[in-house]
């Protein structure tokens, strides 16, 4: 089970690296888009995953 993943976001491209289950609202560190949302366990992604990291 991975425990980060890295996305890239749908509006500028930028790829970063966030926890799996976050428990916060994930924001694109250059545009402020929304990349992931808390769901109580898994985040639920709104952004294209590029590699579940270990």
């Amino acid at each position: 089970m991975a425990k980060f993943l890295k996305v890239k976001c749908n509006d500028c491209g930028n790829e970063q690296i966030i926890f799996a289950n976050a428990a916060t609202v994930v924001k694109c560190l250059v545009c402020g888009r929304t990349l992931a949302e808390p769901r109580g366990g898994k985040a639920e992604l709104k952004t294209a995953l590029v590699e579940a990291l270990e």
